[in-house]
């Protein structure tokens, strides 16, 4: 029996008491949540027993980050990070730069925006030329449009960024040519980033125009071999029957058919489905990928075969499209699996309304607002007056629309607590959560989102599995430790599993043995 003592910490959990406390956990289960002072008596004194005093600490439950996509984060570990480039001609010397120092290798990067350049993006025979004969995958911010050399461009596509048919086979193109070896280190990169994030358990949005089977599976058995955060893997596939259904399930290992299915693009690449034009492109609605009786029958099929369904939504026009086809499937909030939907980002109090019924789950990133929101942003830029009612987070959660937040990373760093104070400080007045509503979303909503439904999942309450991460207590004020380090988290901890620790590695605070 192994029992440890969390002590002295300030626990953010409704159920918690006031001030300081002592958490204690038998065998990877909490057991005890009591203020610090009764903490006398509450031990076992084994030789594998151990208290850990945290004096001006902060405990929460570990976060789950409810949409991340792990091998492109990995690979940005060695490859070219674009956010903030500032021009064409940088984006190309970069390019020129990395090709040279590896000749022929693949160059992957992503982050690029060109709203402020002034000039337009490279066309490819100048990435080819920076590129010397090497092939690149260059991926817009959103991760919807990318940059490619010739080698990777399907026949006859236009030159400049490509996006949707063409994007989606220039990526698979460029995961294919990545080795497993490095795909695998990618994956290790990003995993064991976000457990020093506070990050216990990341939802994996898989599909075939995102990644492949083979990146899904690699990423679940390093998962189920207990390295790193936790893995709910999706995979983005429409099916019809509920036979389909279950052999896809079976077939790619994933939890569910979800994630990145898409029904639209993104805003920045103006692949969003829209109602009514882009403000900056007249005549340009967006991409459909799949009209509601699409969606109708994938949510039927997966309903049937007891299956979580999910959809990428952006655009108000695919918003309908989704609520048109729950209500042709005739699902309900009662039905035996709740169903989910991804980013949910342009969405009108009717069709929130209709999600609510349902029983719908929205996966949302509050960094979206936080990047492009707000009333000079590139929302604003792309939609006009449209932009002000975008992420509207309080009237979801009004609504009764459950919420689960994540980082969409790479499209924005994992990070939750730049996710919560995001969420809080909405661009638009009104349209943000409280504190309390953000960190339930990031840690009790992530877990209701995969489906689980145990009352104690994503809580610091006896009974409930260890799942905890520890903070230096700044995080509740300016977000920034005495080190000048962001948001410090000293320890992660996944079902009793030490994900991530510097309290035994030399930042510690005292370490004692448990004294009855």
């Amino acid at each position: 029996m192994t029992r440890t003592l969390l002590l002295g910490a300030r626990v953010l959990d409704p159920g918690a008491p006031p001030g300081p406390a002592a958490v204690e956990i038998v065998d990877g289960t909490i057991t005890q949540v009591r203020p610090a002072h009764e903490a006398r008596g509450t031990t076992g004194g084994g030789t594998d027993d151990q208290v850990l005093r945290l004096d001006g600490a902060l405990i929460t439950p570990a976060f789950v980050d409810a949409h991340v996509h792990a091998t492109s984060t990995g690979l940005l570990v060695d490859g070219l990070d674009l956010a903030g480039c500032p021009s064409p001609r940088a984006l190309l010397d970069a390019v020129r730069a990395r090709s040279t120092a590896r000749p022929g290798a693949l160059v992957w990067g992503h982050g690029w925006q060109e709203q402020t350049w002034g000039a337009p993006p490279p066309t490819r025979a100048e990435l080819d030329r920076a590129a010397q004969g090497a092939p690149v995958y260059l991926s817009r911010i959103d991760v919807h449009s990318a940059l490619v050399s010739s080698d990777l461009a399907p026949s006859g596509a236009p030159d400049g960024p490509l996006s949707a048919d063409a994007h989606h086979h220039a990526r698979r193109a460029a995961l294919a040519a990545v080795d497993p070896s490095v795909r695998d280190a990618a994956q290790r990169a990003f995993l064991e980033a976000a457990a020093a994030r506070g990050v216990g358990v990341v939802h994996e949005c898989a599909g075939p125009d995102i990644s492949s089977r083979a990146d899904l599976a690699a990423l679940l058995a390093r998962a189920a071999a207990g390295q790193g955060p936790d893995v709910v893997g999706y995979w983005g596939e429409a099916v019809t029957t509920a036979d389909q259904a279950r052999d896809l399930l079976a077939a790619t290992g994933a939890h569910g058919l979800a994630g990145d299915l898409f029904v639209d693009g993104s805003i920045g690449s103006r692949t969003a489905a829209l109602a009514a034009p882009y403000t900056d492109a007249p005549g340009c609605t967006g991409n459909r990928y799949l009209d509601a009786g699409q969606v109708a029958a994938h949510v039927a099929a997966c309903t049937a075969a007891g299956v979580q369904a999910g959809f990428h939504v952006i655009g108000d026009a695919a918003a309908q499209i989704l609520v048109d086809g729950l209500r042709r499937a005739r699902t309900s909030a009662a039905g035996p699996v709740r169903h989910r939907v991804e980013h949910l980002e342009m969405v009108d109090a009717g069709q929130i309304a209709v999600l609510a019924a349902h029983g719908v789950v929205a996966s949302v990133q509050p960094l979206f607002d936080a990047c492009w929101g707000g009333p000079h942003g590139m929302y604003a830029q792309r939609l006009g007056s449209r932009a002000a009612a975008m992420n509207p987070f309080a009237a979801l959660h009004a609504a009764g629309v459950a919420l689960a937040l994540g980082s969409d990373s790479p499209v924005t760093p994992v990070g939750p607590w730049e996710a919560v104070r995001a969420a809080v400080a909405h661009r638009t007045p009104g349209s943000g959560l409280t504190q309390a509503q953000a960190v339930a979303a990031h840690t009790v909503g992530g877990h209701r989102a995969a489906g689980d439904t145990d009352p104690l999942a994503g809580r610091i309450l006896p009974g409930a599995p260890a799942g905890y991460a520890v903070w230096d207590g700044s995080v509740l004020g300016t977000g920034t430790d005495t080190d000048g380090r962001t948001d410090a988290c000293l320890r992660t901890v996944q079902r009793g599993r030490v994900l991530h620790d510097t309290l035994l590695t030399g930042r510690a605070p005292a370490v004692a043995p448990f004294r009855a």
